[in-house]
């Protein structure tokens, strides 16, 4: 598969401050593609690179394989969607996106057209005559979004386009921007910080921190194989329990053993049992595999309970079934799915391979 972006060896300071460290990104033509992170991860940075709104200190910007670092913005074409909708409060949903068509002067048979396709693409036609005061976030995200849609560009690039909508509403975006990329077959550059909005959307995620790109993947690669402590626990809600321990031919902590499951570690290796709360449970059934603790705190969500247990001096969360009744302070004991853990080098935290 053809790039459609490239980002080599890409530098960005703001002063002192480093928004971006040598920033490798590789986005194939056609693809999903999520950069997700916490604030201050170099996300919008990123976008604005891509776009030509920042020069990177050091570094190139390939646009179909041909340079774009110096181009001007209005020649990449790329289209890009903000997290405030910034659409013109004077003119209609459909003068607004009809607006970047208009900039171009092309006839208006044309610019019809195209309006029309993309207000049938995303079921806005009962919006067209009105005005943006009189609309709700959520059916101004989707003028936004069609004011990009109708350019045609060879990338789209959205800086967090649904932070400002209720929940419900992003849940409903989340399906119509993954059904709107199949149907285009264009390029998405989405930047978020809501794993959610990453792992049901995007094809590949790049994970950020600091500048640095931590990790590249499927979702269900960095999700399943994160490759450090940091990804891991960035990377899954509840964050994976982590558990000091020794790794040798066994798995030694605080008051409790397990076997190794097949890391390769040799002596006495000073790592983190990571182990996320969906491979915990409380129906023991192999005494090998499992710790004694003690429930510290409850939470029942409906669709399940979170039991939180002390073992030794630390605490791990455990996805129990909705229907779980635990008192706080029961002793009991939590089994571990042995192929599901992971293990992290205690000072390089990176994770540990299986022989």
């Amino acid at each position: 598969m053809s790039s459609a972006i490239v980002a080599e060896g890409v530098s960005k300071s703001f002063g002192e401050v480093e928004a971006l460290k040598n920033l490798e990104l590789d986005i194939p033509e056609g693809s999903f593609f999520v950069l997700l992170g916490p604030s201050g991860a170099g996300k919008t940075t990123t976008l604005r690179v891509i776009a030509g709104l920042e020069m990177p200190d050091p570094g190139r910007v390939l646009l179909n394989g041909i340079d774009a670092t110096r181009a001007n913005p209005a020649y990449r074409d790329v289209a890009m969607v903000f997290q405030s909708y910034a659409l013109y409060p004077k003119q209609t949903a459909a003068q607004n996106i009809a607006s970047p068509l208009r900039a171009r002067k092309l006839p208006k048979s044309e610019i019809d057209a195209h309006v029309k396709r993309i207000v049938e693409l995303l079921h806005i036609e009962q919006l067209m005559d009105r005005y943006p005061a009189n609309m709700s976030g959520g059916q101004m995200q989707r003028v936004a979004l069609g004011r990009a849609l109708v350019r045609d560009p060879r990338a789209f690039l959205m800086d967090e386009p649904l932070t400002n909508l209720d929940l419900k509403l992003r849940v409903e975006m989340r399906t119509e921007l993954t059904r709107i990329h199949r149907s285009l077959g264009k390029t998405f550059l989405y930047v978020t910080n809501d794993q959610v909005e990453a792992m049901s959307m995007a094809n590949q995620v790049a994970v950020l921190r600091e500048g640095t790109i931590q990790q590249v993947g499927a979702p269900t690669e960095i999700y399943d194989h994160p490759a450090n402590r940091w990804v891991a626990s960035f990377v899954g809600s509840p964050r994976m329990n982590m558990l000091e321990c020794t790794a040798n031919g066994k798995l030694e902590g605080e008051g409790w053993t397990l076997p190794n499951p097949g890391f390769g570690v040799g002596g006495d290796h000073k790592a983190l049992l990571g182990v996320r709360s969906e491979d915990l449970s409380l129906d023991v059934r192999d005494e090998s595999a499992s710790l004694d603790g003690e429930v510290y705190a409850v939470e029942p969500l409906g669709d399940r309970t979170l039991v939180d247990i002390e073992v030794g001096h630390h605490r791990v969360i455990v996805k129990a079934k909705p229907t779980a009744e635990y008192a706080i302070g029961e002793k009991v004991r939590v089994a571990i799915d042995m192929d599901r853990v992971h293990l992290f080098d205690a000072s390089s935290e990176a994770a540990i391979a299986r022989r």
